[in-house]
C-alpha cells in the first residue's frame, strides 16, 4: 500500500494520541469493521457489464483497481483496508467484526462451500495482519446459504465458522455459537466487563426460517439471563450484532426486524440499559446511530452503526444513489467504565484511489464535528436534536452518512427520514415522529425568501 507524507503524519498523530491514552490508563481503543462483501469475480475487462457479478449487469465503466460504486469489494480493496487498519492503529485492544462477507449475488452463484471459503479467506487476512489481537465477530445475513435464512438450530455453517474462529472463541462460546450463532465472554478476560455477540439475523424480516418462531434459538431468553447475571455481578456490557432494529434512514418506513422481534429487542435494552454501555452493529453500509429511551423519554443507550467496506450501490427500491466510500472506525473508550468517549472514522475516496493511489484518511472525529464531550447516550441525544434543528449539523451528518460519497443537499424529506430513523427504534413512535417532523417541515420549502436565507446559511456551514 502506498502511503503519502500527509497520510503518514495523520497516522503518526493518531498513534501518538492512542498510545498516550493507554499510557495514562484512561482510554482504550478498538477497531470496528463491517460489511466487507468480498466479490471474487471482480476483474478489469473492456466490457463494463462483466466487471463484477455483484453489479447485477449494471455497467461499471469507471471500475478501477480498488473497486467501483456498483460492485462489492475486490481483494485489492480488502487488502488495503486491513493494512490501513494496521498502519493507523497497529495495536488495538480488540477488533469488532460484524459480518456480511459475501457478495450481493443470487444464491445459485454462491453455495455453502463458497460462503465458507469467503469467511475463511477474510478470517485469514485479519489473523495474518493482527495475529495477537482478540476479535469479537458476528455473523451477517449474507454469511449463510441461502442468504438471509440463518436457522435457529445447529447447522454446518455455524459449525465450520466456529472452527475458523476457534482462536478467538472461548470453549463455552463455541458451544452456543454452534447451536445459535451467538455467544458471550468477559471482555479481554477481564472480570466486570462483558461482550454479548448476538445473531440478530434470526430476527430479520427476510428470514423465513424464523417466521413462525417466538424466540429463535432461545436467544432472547438466553440474552435476558446473561444480562441479569451480568447485573448481579456488577458487569458493564457491550452488545455486538449485524442486523439492527428500527428503520433504514435511506428508505422511509423500511424496517429490518419483524415487529414482534423489534419490540422484544427494545424491551431487552430498556430492562438492562444500566449495564449496556454500547451497542455496535453494521448492515446499513452507512454511518449512522440509533437512540434508545426510557419510558420517561431519557436517553439510555446508543447503537452505533459503522459504515461498510464495500462501496456497493444498493438496489433496494426507493433508495436513490445509495453507494458509499469504504469506511472503517476506531472507537475510543474508558477502560474503567466502557463509556464510548469518541469515535474516529477513516475512509478511502474510491474515485481518487482508482485514479491515483489508495489514501486512507481521517474523515472525522465525532466530538469535534458535533461539538459534544463524548459519545454517551446524552451526547448522542444532543447530536440528533442538533440534526433536527440545525441544517448545518444535518448536512454534516448526511455527508458522513455515505462516507463523503453523496454531497447533495439533504432536503426536508431527507431531514425527516434521517432524524426519525436515528431517534426512534420503536415502530409506533417512529411513525409518530414522521408525522411530527413532516408537520414542522411543512411550508419551509414553499417560502422563496426563506429558501434564499437557508442557502446563505448553508454556504457558511
Amino acid at each position: 500500500m502506498t502511503v503519502t507524507m500527509a497520510t503518514m503524519r495523520t497516522i503518526l498523530l493518531s498513534c501518538l494520541l492512542f498510545t498516550c491514552g493507554k499510557v495514562l490508563g484512561l482510554s482504550g481503543n478498538f477497531w470496528h469493521i463491517t460489511d466487507i462483501h468480498w466479490d471474487p469475480t471482480y476483474k478489469h475487462t473492456e466490457n463494463p457489464e462483466l466487471v463484477c457479478a455483484s453489479s447485477g449487469k449494471r455497467p461499471a465503466p469507471s471500475a478501477g483497481k480498488f473497486g467501483d460504486y456498483l460492485c462489492d469489494a475486490p481483494w485489492d480493496l480488502i487488502n488495503s483496508t486491513v493494512y490501513a487498519m494496521k498502519y493507523i492503529l497497529p495495536d488495538p485492544d480488540f477488533i469488532v467484526w460484524t459480518g456480511d462477507d459475501t457478495a450481493h449475488v443470487p444464491n445459485e452463484d454462491l453455495g455453502e462451500e463458497a460462503v465458507l471459503s469467503i469467511i475463511s479467506n477474510l478470517t485469514h487476512i485479519i489473523k495474518l495482519v493482527f495475529p495477537n489481537t482478540k476479535v469479537y465477530s458476528a455473523l451477517g445475513n449474507h454469511d449463510y446459504h441461502p442468504k438471509n435464512q440463518l436457522p435457529p438450530a445447529q447447522n454446518n455453517i455455524y459449525e465450520q465458522t466456529a472452527q475458523l474462529w476457534q482462536g478467538w472463541l472461548e470453549p463455552e462460546s463455541q458451544t452456543t455459537f454452534r447451536t445459535g450463532g451467538y455467544y458471550t465472554e468477559n471482555l479481554l478476560n477481564r472480570p466486570g466487563y462483558r461482550v454479548v455477540v448476538l445473531n440478530t439475523n434470526l430476527y430479520y424480516d427476510q428470514n423465513k426460517a424464523t417466521e413462525e418462531v417466538d424466540d429463535p434459538a432461545g436467544q432472547f431468553n438466553w440474552a435476558d439471563h446473561v444480562l441479569t447475571e451480568a447485573a448481579n455481578n456488577k458487569e458493564k456490557v457491550y452488545i455486538i450484532g449485524h442486523v439492527p432494529p428500527g428503520f433504514f434512514e435511506k428508505k422511509r418506513s423500511k424496517p429490518w426486524f419483524r415487529p414482534n422481534f423489534n419490540k422484544r429487542y427494545l424491551e431487552l435494552i430498556q430492562k438492562h440499559h444500566s449495564l449496556i454501555i454500547g451497542q455496535f452493529f453494521g448492515h446499513h453500509h452507512t454511518d449512522s446511530f440509533r437512540m434508545f429511551y426510557s419510558s420517561e423519554g431519557s436517553p439510555i443507550s446508543t447503537m452505533f452503526l459503522t459504515p461498510g467496506v464495500t462501496p456497493w450501490k444498493t438496489t433496494l427500491p426507493g433508495v436513490i444513489d445509495g453507494a458509499n466510500n469504504p469506511g472503517i472506525r476506531v472507537f475510543e473508550y474508558d477502560t474503567q467504565t466502557l463509556l464510548v468517549k469518541d469515535m474516529v472514522t477513516y475512509y478511502l475516496n474510491l474515485t481518487h484511489a482508482n485514479m491515483a493511489q489508495a489514501r486512507w484518511e481521517k474523515e472525522y472525529r465525532f466530538t469535534e464535528s458535533f461539538r459534544v464531550p463524548d459519545a454517551s447516550p446524552a451526547s448522542m441525544h444532543q447530536a440528533v436534536e442538533r440534526m433536527a434543528s440545525d441544517r448545518c449539523y444535518l448536512q454534516k451528518y448526511y455527508e458522513f452518512n455515505s462516507v463523503n460519497y453523496d454531497l447533495t443537499e439533504c432536503n426536508s424529506d431527507c431531514r425527516v427520514d434521517h432524524v426519525c430513523a436515528a431517534r426512534e427504534v420503536d415502530f409506533e413512535r417512529y411513525e409518530h415522529c414522521l408525522e411530527k417532523e413532516r408537520a414542522s417541515s411543512t411550508g419551509v420549502a414553499m417560502l422563496p425568501v426563506l429558501s434564499v436565507v437557508i442557502s446563505l446559511v448553508w454556504a457558511s456551514c
